[in-house]
């Protein structure tokens, strides 16, 4: 089925093939410059830290809805072996088995093509079995390290966690964004927060990913118009699903990573830094966020980390 004309009318709207060069693969990231690193720096007051990432484990996240993506399955190697010989100091080794985008990850801008294209144009098939993403794989996406802002949707309105069938709007980012007392600038790195990230804490794995609230297909043309570098949230699917529009799966993911070139991440676990937000009555902050550098992949796992 093809795309409807709404989509490629925004598409049009919030296209930035070229803007950085023909040989571009990285897209938005290119917007984390030296000067909005270092003010990034100023954020840092008070040095609380707080990780955003939810465990890897066996029984994590992932429940079979998506081909593939599998929990980590991790299995140790040798424990407690004497290589050099006995007596000699010994090792343990993990190995692990499991989905790059299983827990809390960023999607390369690779993960997704629409009408046989990827960001900048390349075509879709340079993405294949063997060597992964020719272009544009996580491993491009090399220092993602910025200013934060945590745009807390759900308390902007007042509750602890969007209905599952809410989409989030232009509106809701701008409510939250005064909710926050400060306004998103060119280069951030913006975390929204639903509250959804509470169902799968509290075990209802398949409640956490259907129904969910998530990113209205009118939020790419906010990030766009706000130079945003990247945008992650505390859902399965990042935009809300099932979708708007029947028949019209993904298409928030097609708009930001095709048509872009914008990060975008998922299951990232925002509770604890709604809470210290809350109490230090600031939502910006230093955010790294650095993607494991596979080759060629489409996806990463992250552990990020919040500096306040």
């Amino acid at each position: 089925m093809a795309l409807p004309q709404e989509f490629h009318e925004i598409a049009g709207r919030v296209n930035n093939w070229g803007r950085w060069g023909a040989d571009d693969e990285i897209g938005t990231l290119n917007l984390i410059t030296d000067e909005v690193v270092r003010a990034a720096a100023a954020e840092v007051r008070t040095g609380r830290r707080i990780a955003l990432a939810v465990p890897l484990r066996q029984d994590g996240i992932q429940t079979g809805l998506i081909p593939g993506r599998v929990n980590p399955l991790h299995a140790m190697v040798q424990i407690n072996q004497e290589l050099f010989g006995p007596g000699t100091v010994a090792c343990s080794d993990d190995a692990v088995t499991m989905g790059l985008q299983a827990g809390t990850h960023w999607d390369a801008l690779t993960h997704v093509s629409h009408s046989g294209r990827l960001y900048n144009g390349r075509p879709a098939h340079t993405v294949t079995a063997h060597g992964g993403a020719e272009f544009s794989g996580i491993d491009k996406a090399r220092h993602v390290v910025s200013r934060g802002v945590l745009l807390d949707v759900a308390r902007a309105r007042g509750v602890d966690r969007l209905d599952g069938g809410h989409a989030v709007t232009p509106e809701d980012l701008d409510a939250a964004e005064e909710f926050a007392g400060t306004r998103v600038r060119a280069g951030d790195i913006v975390l929204v927060r639903t509250g959804q990230i509470q169902v799968c804490l509290a075990g209802d794995k398949h409640g956490y990913g259907y129904p969910s609230p998530g990113l209205s297909i009118r939020t790419p043309e906010w990030f766009h118009a706000r130079d945003v570098a990247a945008v992650a949230n505390d859902t399965l699917t990042f935009e809300i699903f099932p979708p708007e529009s029947e028949n019209l799966w993904l298409p928030v993911h097609a708009l930001d990573l095709v048509e872009m070139g914008m990060l975008q991440g998922q299951n990232w676990n925002l509770e604890e830094l709604s809470t210290a937000c809350g109490e230090e009555g600031r939502y910006a902050f230093w955010l790294s966020a650095m993607p494991e550098p596979f080759v060629g992949a489409t996806g990463t796992p992250v552990a990020p980390v919040a500096v306040l």
